[in-house]
Protein backbone atom coordinates (compact mmCIF):
# COMPACT_ATOMS: atom_id res chain seq x y z
CA UNK A 1 0.00 0.00 0.00
CA UNK A 2 1.26 3.48 -0.86
CA UNK A 3 0.26 6.16 1.64
CA UNK A 4 0.10 9.89 0.92
CA UNK A 5 -1.09 12.98 2.73
CA UNK A 6 -2.29 15.70 0.38
CA UNK A 7 -3.36 19.24 1.21
CA UNK A 8 -5.97 21.01 -0.88
CA UNK A 9 -6.53 24.52 0.45
CA UNK A 10 -8.11 24.14 3.88
CA UNK A 11 -8.67 20.37 3.60
CA UNK A 12 -6.42 17.36 4.09
CA UNK A 13 -6.76 14.06 2.26
CA UNK A 14 -5.09 10.96 3.67
CA UNK A 15 -4.81 8.48 0.84
CA UNK A 16 -3.93 4.77 0.52
CA UNK A 17 -3.36 3.51 -3.03
CA UNK A 18 -3.13 -0.07 -4.32
CA UNK A 19 -2.13 -0.49 -7.98
CA UNK A 20 -2.17 -4.26 -8.49
CA UNK A 21 -2.47 -5.17 -12.15
CA UNK A 22 -2.86 -1.55 -13.16
CA UNK A 23 -6.50 -1.18 -12.16
CA UNK A 24 -5.83 1.03 -9.19
CA UNK A 25 -7.92 1.36 -6.07
CA UNK A 26 -7.63 4.04 -3.40
CA UNK A 27 -9.23 4.78 -0.05
CA UNK A 28 -9.28 8.36 1.20
CA UNK A 29 -10.29 10.13 4.39
CA UNK A 30 -10.85 13.84 3.84
CA UNK A 31 -11.09 16.32 6.71
CA UNK A 32 -11.18 20.08 6.94
CA UNK A 33 -9.04 22.41 9.02
CA UNK A 34 -11.87 24.96 9.25
CA UNK A 35 -13.28 23.87 12.60
CA UNK A 36 -15.44 26.67 13.93
CA UNK A 37 -16.63 27.83 10.52
CA UNK A 38 -20.25 27.31 9.38
CA UNK A 39 -21.12 23.88 7.99
CA UNK A 40 -21.48 25.18 4.42
CA UNK A 41 -17.93 26.54 4.51
CA UNK A 42 -16.51 23.31 5.92
CA UNK A 43 -18.44 21.22 3.40
CA UNK A 44 -17.17 23.31 0.49
CA UNK A 45 -13.64 22.69 1.71
CA UNK A 46 -14.17 18.92 1.80
CA UNK A 47 -15.91 18.83 -1.59
CA UNK A 48 -13.15 20.87 -3.20
CA UNK A 49 -10.57 18.39 -1.90
CA UNK A 50 -12.66 15.43 -3.10
CA UNK A 51 -12.79 16.87 -6.61
CA UNK A 52 -9.08 17.63 -6.63
CA UNK A 53 -8.25 14.16 -5.35
CA UNK A 54 -10.24 12.64 -8.18
CA UNK A 55 -8.15 14.62 -10.66
CA UNK A 56 -4.80 13.93 -9.01
CA UNK A 57 -5.40 10.18 -8.58
CA UNK A 58 -7.00 9.57 -11.97
CA UNK A 59 -9.66 7.51 -10.19
CA UNK A 60 -13.39 7.92 -9.68
CA UNK A 61 -15.35 7.47 -6.45
CA UNK A 62 -17.43 4.30 -6.17
CA UNK A 63 -18.60 4.75 -2.57
CA UNK A 64 -18.76 7.74 -0.23
CA UNK A 65 -19.74 8.14 3.39
CA UNK A 66 -20.26 11.56 4.92
CA UNK A 67 -19.76 11.77 8.69
CA UNK A 68 -21.80 14.71 9.98
CA UNK A 69 -22.10 16.40 13.35
CA UNK A 70 -25.82 17.22 12.96
CA UNK A 71 -27.35 15.18 10.14
CA UNK A 72 -30.90 16.46 10.55
CA UNK A 73 -29.79 20.00 9.71
CA UNK A 74 -26.83 19.29 7.45
CA UNK A 75 -27.83 16.41 5.14
CA UNK A 76 -30.00 18.62 2.91
CA UNK A 77 -26.92 20.72 2.05
CA UNK A 78 -24.98 17.78 0.59
CA UNK A 79 -24.74 17.29 -3.18
CA UNK A 80 -27.91 15.80 -4.63
CA UNK A 81 -26.23 14.24 -7.67
CA UNK A 82 -23.48 12.02 -6.28
CA UNK A 83 -21.83 9.92 -9.03
CA UNK A 84 -21.70 6.79 -6.87
CA UNK A 85 -23.31 4.97 -3.95
CA UNK A 86 -23.46 7.32 -0.99
CA UNK A 87 -24.02 7.05 2.76
CA UNK A 88 -24.88 9.96 5.08
CA UNK A 89 -24.83 9.52 8.84
CA UNK A 90 -24.50 11.52 12.01
CA UNK A 91 -21.29 10.30 13.60
CA UNK A 92 -19.56 13.52 14.54
CA UNK A 93 -15.86 13.76 13.59
CA UNK A 94 -13.96 14.26 16.81
CA UNK A 95 -11.31 16.61 15.42
CA UNK A 96 -13.74 19.48 16.07
CA UNK A 97 -15.08 19.74 12.52
CA UNK A 98 -18.66 19.30 11.33
CA UNK A 99 -17.96 16.98 8.39
CA UNK A 100 -15.51 14.33 7.20
CA UNK A 101 -15.63 12.09 4.14
CA UNK A 102 -14.52 8.52 3.45
CA UNK A 103 -14.19 7.69 -0.26
CA UNK A 104 -13.37 4.48 -2.11
CA UNK A 105 -12.05 5.18 -5.61
CA UNK A 106 -11.18 2.98 -8.57
CA UNK A 107 -9.43 3.52 -11.88
CA UNK A 108 -11.53 2.63 -14.93
CA UNK A 109 -14.63 2.56 -12.77
CA UNK A 110 -17.74 1.92 -14.85
CA UNK A 111 -20.41 1.92 -12.16
CA UNK A 112 -23.98 2.70 -13.08
CA UNK A 113 -27.17 3.00 -11.00
CA UNK A 114 -28.71 -0.46 -10.56
CA UNK A 115 -31.53 0.48 -8.16
CA UNK A 116 -32.32 3.32 -5.82
CA UNK A 117 -29.09 3.99 -3.92
CA UNK A 118 -27.36 0.98 -5.49
CA UNK A 119 -24.52 1.16 -8.02
CA UNK A 120 -23.04 -1.77 -9.96
CA UNK A 121 -20.13 -2.15 -12.37
CA UNK A 122 -19.77 -4.37 -15.43
CA UNK A 123 -17.87 -7.00 -13.44
CA UNK A 124 -20.67 -7.45 -10.88
CA UNK A 125 -19.31 -5.43 -7.97
CA UNK A 126 -22.20 -3.74 -6.20
CA UNK A 127 -22.26 -0.98 -3.56
CA UNK A 128 -25.51 -0.25 -1.71
CA UNK A 129 -25.64 3.25 -0.29
CA UNK A 130 -28.60 4.91 1.40
CA UNK A 131 -31.78 3.73 -0.28
CA UNK A 132 -35.50 4.44 -0.22
CA UNK A 133 -37.26 2.94 2.77
CA UNK A 134 -40.16 3.21 5.18
CA UNK A 135 -39.30 4.28 8.74
CA UNK A 136 -40.11 1.63 11.34
CA UNK A 137 -38.69 -0.02 14.46
CA UNK A 138 -35.11 -1.29 14.23
CA UNK A 139 -36.06 -4.94 13.72
CA UNK A 140 -38.46 -4.17 10.86
CA UNK A 141 -36.05 -1.76 9.16
CA UNK A 142 -33.21 -4.28 9.37
CA UNK A 143 -35.40 -6.98 7.83
CA UNK A 144 -36.59 -4.67 5.08
CA UNK A 145 -33.09 -3.48 4.15
CA UNK A 146 -31.67 -7.00 4.02
CA UNK A 147 -34.61 -8.35 2.03
CA UNK A 148 -34.29 -5.46 -0.42
CA UNK A 149 -30.64 -6.35 -0.94
CA UNK A 150 -31.57 -10.04 -1.27
CA UNK A 151 -34.16 -9.18 -3.94
CA UNK A 152 -31.62 -7.12 -5.90
CA UNK A 153 -29.12 -9.96 -5.78
CA UNK A 154 -31.77 -12.53 -6.69
CA UNK A 155 -32.76 -10.49 -9.74
CA UNK A 156 -29.17 -10.93 -10.96
CA UNK A 157 -28.93 -14.64 -10.24
CA UNK A 158 -27.03 -14.09 -6.99
CA UNK A 159 -27.83 -14.37 -3.27
CA UNK A 160 -26.91 -13.14 0.20
CA UNK A 161 -25.05 -16.29 1.17
CA UNK A 162 -22.65 -16.47 -1.76
CA UNK A 163 -22.30 -12.87 -2.88
CA UNK A 164 -22.76 -10.38 -0.03
CA UNK A 165 -19.35 -9.40 1.33
CA UNK A 166 -19.91 -6.63 3.89
CA UNK A 167 -22.78 -4.82 5.65
CA UNK A 168 -23.17 -1.81 7.95
CA UNK A 169 -26.05 -1.21 10.37
CA UNK A 170 -25.96 2.36 11.69
CA UNK A 171 -28.36 2.44 14.60
CA UNK A 172 -30.06 5.39 16.28
CA UNK A 173 -29.73 5.03 20.07
CA UNK A 174 -27.79 1.79 19.82
CA UNK A 175 -28.21 0.96 23.51
CA UNK A 176 -31.98 0.68 22.90
CA UNK A 177 -32.33 -0.33 19.26
CA UNK A 178 -29.45 -2.74 18.62
CA UNK A 179 -31.39 -5.71 19.98
CA UNK A 180 -33.96 -5.17 17.21
CA UNK A 181 -31.22 -5.14 14.59
CA UNK A 182 -29.93 -8.46 15.93
CA UNK A 183 -33.41 -10.03 15.81
CA UNK A 184 -34.06 -8.77 12.29
CA UNK A 185 -30.69 -9.87 10.95
CA UNK A 186 -30.97 -13.32 12.53
CA UNK A 187 -34.46 -13.72 11.07
CA UNK A 188 -33.39 -12.86 7.52
CA UNK A 189 -30.18 -14.87 7.71
CA UNK A 190 -32.13 -17.94 8.79
CA UNK A 191 -34.38 -17.63 5.72
CA UNK A 192 -31.43 -17.26 3.35
CA UNK A 193 -29.19 -20.07 4.59
CA UNK A 194 -26.71 -17.99 6.61
CA UNK A 195 -26.23 -20.16 9.69
CA UNK A 196 -23.60 -21.38 12.13
CA UNK A 197 -22.88 -24.29 9.76
CA UNK A 198 -22.47 -22.11 6.64
CA UNK A 199 -21.26 -18.59 7.38
CA UNK A 200 -22.45 -15.08 8.19
CA UNK A 201 -21.41 -11.68 6.74
CA UNK A 202 -18.77 -9.29 8.04
CA UNK A 203 -20.52 -6.30 9.55
CA UNK A 204 -20.47 -3.24 11.76
CA UNK A 205 -23.42 -2.51 14.03
CA UNK A 206 -22.81 0.86 15.66
CA UNK A 207 -24.51 4.06 16.81
CA UNK A 208 -25.36 6.35 13.91
CA UNK A 209 -28.19 8.84 13.54
CA UNK A 210 -29.87 8.95 10.12
CA UNK A 211 -30.93 12.36 8.86
CA UNK A 212 -34.62 11.46 9.09
CA UNK A 213 -35.51 11.55 12.78
CA UNK A 214 -38.11 8.79 12.21
CA UNK A 215 -35.44 6.30 11.09
CA UNK A 216 -34.03 3.87 13.62
CA UNK A 217 -31.48 2.27 11.25
CA UNK A 218 -29.42 3.17 8.19
CA UNK A 219 -27.94 0.37 6.10
CA UNK A 220 -25.17 -0.05 3.53
CA UNK A 221 -23.65 -3.10 1.87
CA UNK A 222 -21.04 -4.39 -0.54
CA UNK A 223 -21.56 -7.44 -2.78
CA UNK A 224 -19.72 -9.10 -5.65
CA UNK A 225 -21.85 -11.06 -8.09
CA UNK A 226 -18.81 -12.42 -9.93
CA UNK A 227 -17.55 -14.57 -7.05
CA UNK A 228 -17.30 -18.32 -7.49
CA UNK A 229 -17.11 -21.03 -4.79
CA UNK A 230 -13.93 -20.80 -2.72
CA UNK A 231 -13.20 -17.21 -3.62
CA UNK A 232 -14.57 -15.92 -0.31
CA UNK A 233 -13.19 -17.14 3.02
CA UNK A 234 -13.45 -16.10 6.67
CA UNK A 235 -11.14 -15.45 9.62
CA UNK A 236 -11.98 -16.07 13.28
CA UNK A 237 -9.04 -14.92 15.41
CA UNK A 238 -9.86 -17.79 17.78
CA UNK A 239 -6.87 -17.14 20.05
CA UNK A 240 -8.28 -13.70 20.90
CA UNK A 241 -11.98 -13.63 19.97
CA UNK A 242 -14.95 -15.97 20.15
CA UNK A 243 -17.54 -16.69 17.44
CA UNK A 244 -20.13 -13.94 17.58
CA UNK A 245 -22.98 -16.46 17.54
CA UNK A 246 -21.96 -17.44 21.08
CA UNK A 247 -23.42 -14.17 22.35
CA UNK A 248 -26.42 -14.18 20.05
CA UNK A 249 -25.31 -12.07 17.09
CA UNK A 250 -24.57 -13.23 13.57
CA UNK A 251 -21.60 -11.73 11.77
CA UNK A 252 -18.14 -12.81 10.72
CA UNK A 253 -15.06 -11.32 12.34
CA UNK A 254 -13.45 -10.86 8.95
CA UNK A 255 -13.93 -11.81 5.30
CA UNK A 256 -11.32 -12.36 2.58
CA UNK A 257 -12.07 -12.22 -1.14
CA UNK A 258 -9.38 -13.40 -3.56
CA UNK A 259 -8.88 -12.05 -7.07
CA UNK A 260 -6.20 -12.86 -9.62
CA UNK A 261 -3.77 -10.25 -8.33
CA UNK A 262 -5.00 -9.29 -4.85
CA UNK A 263 -6.78 -10.26 -1.67
CA UNK A 264 -9.38 -7.90 -0.26
CA UNK A 265 -9.97 -8.22 3.46
CA UNK A 266 -12.89 -6.75 5.38
CA UNK A 267 -12.55 -6.58 9.17
CA UNK A 268 -15.81 -6.11 11.05
CA UNK A 269 -16.18 -3.62 13.86
CA UNK A 270 -13.78 -4.97 16.49
CA UNK A 271 -13.59 -4.05 20.17
CA UNK A 272 -11.66 -5.01 23.30
CA UNK A 273 -12.99 -8.55 23.66
CA UNK A 274 -11.49 -11.94 24.54
CA UNK A 275 -12.14 -15.46 23.28
CA UNK A 276 -14.85 -15.95 25.90
CA UNK A 277 -16.79 -12.93 24.65
CA UNK A 278 -15.89 -10.83 27.71
CA UNK A 279 -14.90 -7.17 27.74
CA UNK A 280 -11.17 -6.75 28.34
CA UNK A 281 -9.98 -3.80 30.48
CA UNK A 282 -13.35 -2.34 31.55
CA UNK A 283 -13.24 1.43 31.97
CA UNK A 284 -9.67 1.87 30.64
CA UNK A 285 -9.70 3.53 27.22
CA UNK A 286 -5.95 3.23 26.60
CA UNK A 287 -5.85 -0.46 27.50
CA UNK A 288 -9.03 -1.18 25.51
CA UNK A 289 -7.50 0.53 22.47
CA UNK A 290 -4.40 -1.61 22.78
CA UNK A 291 -6.38 -4.87 23.05
CA UNK A 292 -8.62 -3.85 20.15
CA UNK A 293 -5.60 -3.22 17.91
CA UNK A 294 -4.12 -6.56 19.00
CA UNK A 295 -7.36 -8.29 18.02
CA UNK A 296 -7.37 -6.61 14.62
CA UNK A 297 -3.73 -7.54 14.05
CA UNK A 298 -4.54 -11.20 14.79
CA UNK A 299 -7.41 -11.14 12.28
CA UNK A 300 -5.25 -9.46 9.63
CA UNK A 301 -2.46 -12.00 10.11
CA UNK A 302 -4.89 -14.91 9.82
CA UNK A 303 -5.99 -13.46 6.49
CA UNK A 304 -2.42 -13.03 5.25
CA UNK A 305 -2.40 -9.26 5.71
CA UNK A 306 -0.39 -6.75 7.74
CA UNK A 307 -0.99 -3.22 8.95
CA UNK A 308 0.88 -2.00 5.86
CA UNK A 309 -1.91 -3.51 3.72
CA UNK A 310 -4.69 -1.58 5.49
CA UNK A 311 -6.46 0.97 3.30
CA UNK A 312 -8.40 2.87 5.98
CA UNK A 313 -9.58 2.78 9.58
CA UNK A 314 -12.89 4.01 11.00
CA UNK A 315 -12.62 4.44 14.77
CA UNK A 316 -15.77 4.71 16.88
CA UNK A 317 -15.72 6.26 20.37
CA UNK A 318 -18.46 6.28 22.99
CA UNK A 319 -17.05 9.20 25.00
CA UNK A 320 -15.70 12.34 23.30
CA UNK A 321 -13.48 12.90 26.34
CA UNK A 322 -11.39 9.88 25.23
CA UNK A 323 -10.49 11.41 21.88
CA UNK A 324 -7.08 12.86 22.81
CA UNK A 325 -5.89 9.57 24.31
CA UNK A 326 -7.05 7.51 21.34
CA UNK A 327 -5.68 9.94 18.77
CA UNK A 328 -2.24 9.86 20.40
CA UNK A 329 -2.18 6.05 20.34
CA UNK A 330 -3.08 5.92 16.65
CA UNK A 331 -0.62 8.74 15.85
CA UNK A 332 2.15 6.74 17.48
CA UNK A 333 1.28 3.25 16.23
CA UNK A 334 -0.42 3.72 12.84
CA UNK A 335 0.37 7.24 11.65
CA UNK A 336 0.18 6.63 7.90
CA UNK A 337 -3.11 4.78 7.54
CA UNK A 338 -6.05 7.01 6.55
CA UNK A 339 -8.45 7.20 9.48
CA UNK A 340 -11.36 9.08 10.93
CA UNK A 341 -12.32 9.05 14.61
CA UNK A 342 -16.01 9.68 15.21
CA UNK A 343 -18.44 9.70 18.11
CA UNK A 344 -20.46 6.48 17.91
CA UNK A 345 -21.21 4.32 20.97
CA UNK A 346 -20.58 0.59 20.51
CA UNK A 347 -23.36 -1.98 20.82
CA UNK A 348 -22.29 -3.02 24.35
CA UNK A 349 -21.93 -0.08 26.76
CA UNK A 350 -18.76 -1.42 28.36
CA UNK A 351 -16.90 -1.24 25.07
CA UNK A 352 -15.45 2.26 24.92
CA UNK A 353 -14.00 1.95 21.42
CA UNK A 354 -14.42 -0.08 18.22
CA UNK A 355 -12.58 -0.01 14.90
CA UNK A 356 -13.24 -1.44 11.44
CA UNK A 357 -10.90 -1.57 8.48
CA UNK A 358 -10.32 -2.83 4.96
CA UNK A 359 -7.03 -4.19 3.62
CA UNK A 360 -5.67 -5.11 0.19
CA UNK A 361 -2.69 -7.43 -0.23
CA UNK A 362 -0.73 -8.60 -3.25
CA UNK A 363 -1.46 -12.23 -4.09
CA UNK A 364 -1.29 -14.47 -7.15
CA UNK A 365 -4.50 -16.44 -7.67
CA UNK A 366 -4.83 -16.94 -11.44
CA UNK A 367 -7.77 -19.29 -10.95
CA UNK A 368 -9.92 -16.25 -10.08
CA UNK A 369 -10.99 -13.32 -12.23
CA UNK A 370 -9.19 -10.00 -12.06
CA UNK A 371 -10.64 -7.35 -9.79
Amino acid sequence: MIYNKLTFGSAEAHLAVFTGNGRGEAHAIISTTLAGEPFAVQLASVLEAAGALRTVSGMDPVFKRYFLSDASNQASLLPADEPCACSVIQQAPLNGSKVALWMVLERDADYRPAADGVWENSRGRLWMGDTAHTPADSCTMSVNFLEKLADILDSRGANLLDHCVRTWFLVRDVDVNYAGVVRGRNEVFGRHGLTRSTHFISSTGIEGRPADTADTVAFNALADLSMCPGQMSFVQGASHLNPTIEYGVAFERGTCVDYADRRHMYISGTASIDNRGEIVHPGDIAAQTGRMLENIEVLLAEGGCRWTDVAHLIVYLRDVADYAVVRSIFDERLPQIPRVIVQAPVCRPGWLIETECMAIANTHKPEYAEF
